[in-house]
């Protein structure tokens, strides 16, 4: 008899709906495509349990 494969799963698409966010801006921003408002910024934080400074920082962008 085979054993049974461990399976890890999520909830990241539950959270994504909680927060209001789409897959599609998610993957954007963490590829820096895009800026959140500060409603789905603060949202995001939430969801994750981390201040907004921990999840997001602001700063000067310099040319690479």
């Amino acid at each position: 008899m085979k054993e049974p494969k461990a399976r890890i799963s999520n909830r990241m698409r539950t959270l994504r709906f909680h927060a209001g966010v789409s897959r599609q801006t998610v993957i954007a921003i963490e590829a820096n495509k895009y800026s959140p408002s500060l409603e789905v910024a603060f949202r995001i934080a939430q969801v994750f349990g981390k201040s907004l400074e921990e999840v997001f920082q602001y700063g000067e962008v310099r040319p690479g």
